[in-house]
């Protein structure tokens, strides 16, 4: 590793597991519903309630909840701070693993 190696720029709110799911899944998709998230990441409500708040909380999504008929409905969307966050989150592991094969 060289002097400049850095685990500050590890962003602590992305790098669980679940969070970084949602981060990479809502990159793509840019927002999605509570049902899919759950399904495709493989999550429990309570797990992925627990999750979006934090990544909420940093500013990185936004989450509006509705009623679709009498049924409410959760939408996840990805903010312009949360992309840049991903962008950022991913430049600091290219580095950290370029850094490692030095």
């Amino acid at each position: 590793m060289g002097d400049d190696f850095n685990i500050e720029a590890i962003d602590d709110v992305i790098h669980g597991r679940l969070r970084l799911g949602v981060m990479a899944f809502l990159s793509t998709a840019g927002s999605a519903d509570f049902p899919l998230l759950k399904s495709r990441l493989q999550a429990t409500d309570g797990n992925l309630s627990v999750q979006l708040r934090k990544l909420e909380e940093a500013g990185y999504v936004l989450i509006e909840k509705a009623f679709v008929g009498k049924k409410p409905q959760t939408t996840v969307t990805l903010t312009d701070t949360g992309r840049a966050a991903y962008i950022g989150y991913l430049d600091a592991m290219r580095k950290l693993i370029a850094d490692s094969e030095a």
